[in-house]
């Protein structure tokens, strides 16, 4: 009688573009300069619905930034530590 193993892999992939125009500011919460999106942005850029992005910019999770037009930026690194939290629950 032969033994079978059964293996299974799981993937998960990021593919973060950035343009020439990428936008870079301090985030006063990471205290390091970071690259940033504005948060009408977020939605174009994410298969996360919006009632998610409220609940982790709203938890302190994401941060935010103003920037000098008065529009909303997320700090991209705090984005980033949300996405491998989410992944590795």
């Amino acid at each position: 009688m032969t033994k079978q193993t059964k293996i299974t892999i799981q993937s998960d992939s990021l593919l973060l573009l950035r343009g020439r125009s990428s936008t870079r500011a301090r985030c006063p919460a990471c205290d390091a300069e970071s690259e940033v999106v504005a948060l009408e942005n977020l939605q174009v850029i994410s298969n996360f619905d919006r009632s998610a992005l409220e609940e982790w910019i709203n938890s302190g999770e994401l941060h935010r930034l103003q920037g000098d037009d008065g529009s909303q930026l997320i700090c991209l690194n705090s984005l980033l530590a949300r996405i491998r939290n989410t992944a590795t629950l």
